[in-house]
């Protein structure tokens, strides 16, 4: 316990708590976070920021990313004192982290490279990359690596505050709040609920012990890839994408260009799916609309993109069902999507704990027998305490609310606001996992090879799995009907 305040781990832990506390001032009336900035898809760039509160819509949104970037260095620098950081350094790097990272997260936000199909017409656009905002973390990425192999002398003078490590798990705390509202946010429509609550229970174990578990087996045993690549791939496939395979690489101490490696390849192929997936599920399963929305929420594997290709499936199916006599109520099949895509991604903190536990008593047992009770404990990523933390009381809180309002109002509200913070910490861990990678290790670690396993486990099992289940799950179970049951 003496190292509480001295490593990246426990200090990630700390400042998720103080950002998820200062946002539960909201349930006593006090919008504490409102000011942070959030940013949303534009073509107006003077439309694309605003505080995330609208407790705060009349400060400038200059202000906002201002009020922002002086919280995260004070926070940050408190942290960095008590690490033995040279802090002067670390605030002078953080300043241009900061807004490197977050002009890479506006950039990802323009509407010609973010958009999705279903979200063009809002934009008065005929096309775009459909890359959704999470774009914004690969341009954050290329930045990286374009200063990290073309401009060395900056990386170099960036390196003190140079923590990604240390971004994302605070991140990951965070997430544990966001899951657990998007899990409480599903109630309601009992009877569909139900049927979609025993899906989700298939999803876990299909997605944790089926997916998992071959995408590691082709990993390790046909592409000859250790065990540090293997683990976070096999969860970024199978499970979360990003989330997931950031988490994994904490649990076992990989690297951090492993995970962050996985996770672009994570959000390219999204893309492909976003593409093609919603408009097969209309060719092949336009009567059986439960079973392309659960396949969707399966197949998918980045949140942001699951639930667009949730929207997309289900405008081309009930589009196709109207012509065809059928007026089905909108809502159920997104519904399903996204509840689909909770419940697999509420386990990742248990995964994560999980894999914690097989590195520590298994694979990096040395030539120990056993591994004592503090070993267990040394290894353990303690950011993951605060994932189960977070999640644990915004589920409790929302599934005893007396009142919707409380789930609507401050539970909603302080969940987006620190939404921004996480967001801002997930693509500056982009930004520096470029600024510290190198062109010619990352082919010699084999980033080709990478994008092959991918490519195998998605379109070779993955998505036909999901299918297969999906239909065992929901084939017969249609949407409410506009105005009846």
């Amino acid at each position: 316990m003496k190292d509480m305040f001295k490593t990246e781990d426990w200090w990630a832990l700390w400042i998720g708590l103080l950002l998820f506390a200062l946002s539960l001032g909201l349930a006593a009336g006090a919008d504490l976070l409102g000011w942070a900035i959030s940013t949303k898809e534009w073509l107006d760039v003077t439309k694309a920021m605003a505080p995330a509160s609208r407790t705060y819509e009349q400060l400038f949104p200059l202000a906002s990313l201002g009020l922002t970037y002086l919280f995260l260095t004070a926070v940050l620098g408190i942290g960095a004192t008590a690490l033995g950081f040279n802090v002067r350094r670390f605030i002078l790097g953080f300043t241009v982290i900061f807004f490197v990272s977050y002009a890479s997260w506006l950039a990802g936000h323009y509407a010609y490279i973010a958009a999705t199909p279903n979200n063009q017409k809002k934009f008065g656009i005929a096309w775009s990359l459909g890359l959704t905002g999470e774009a914004g973390y690969l341009i954050a990425l290329l930045a990286g690596l374009i200063i990290g192999n073309f401009i060395p002398g900056l990386a170099n003078w960036l390196k003190e505050a140079t923590r990604p490590e240390w971004f994302i798990k605070t991140a990951i705390v965070l997430l544990g709040g966001w899951f657990a509202l998007k899990a409480v946010q599903t109630q309601g429509q009992r009877e569909l609920y139900q049927k979609v609550m025993l899906r989700g229970l298939a999803a876990i174990i299909e997605a944790y012990l089926i997916y998992w578990a071959l995408v590691y087996f082709i990993a390790r045993k046909y592409f000859g890839f250790s065990r540090e690549w293997a683990a976070p791939l096999a969860s970024g496939i199978s499970i979360c994408g990003v989330s997931a395979a950031i988490a994994t690489g904490g649990a076992i101490r990989a690297r951090p260009i492993v995970p962050i490696m996985v996770s672009s390849l994570v959000v390219l192929f999204s893309v492909v799916e976003l593409i093609l997936l919603p408009f097969l599920a209309n060719i092949v399963l336009p009567h059986e609309p439960m079973v392309a929305a659960a396949w969707m929420g399966l197949a998918v594997k980045t949140d942001g993109a699951a639930v667009a290709s949730g929207a997309i499936t289900e405008s081309l199916i009930l589009t196709t069902q109207e012509q065809a006599g059928a007026v089905y109520s909108p809502g159920a099949m997104l519904f399903t999507t996204t509840t689909v895509k909770v419940f697999i991604d509420v386990f990742i903190g248990v995964w994560a704990f999980v894999l914690a536990l097989v590195w520590a008593y298994g694979i990096r047992k040395e030539t120990e027998p056993k591994v004592s009770v503090v070993e267990i404990w040394e290894r353990f990523p303690k950011f993951v305490l605060g994932y189960f933390l977070t999640f644990g009381i915004i589920l409790a809180l929302g599934l005893t609310a007396t009142s919707p309002g409380l789930i609507k109002g401050p539970l909603q509200t302080g969940t987006e606001e620190t939404d921004a913070f996480r967001r801002l910490f997930f693509v500056m861990t982009f930004f520096t996992i470029g600024l510290v990678s190198d062109f010619k290790k990352l082919w010699a670690e084999g980033i080709g090879k990478l994008a092959l396993v991918y490519v195998v486990s998605l379109f070779g099992f993955i998505i036909w799995i999901g299918l297969a289940i999906s239909w065992i799950f929901f084939h017969g179970v249609v949407p409410p009907l506009k105005g009846g049951n």
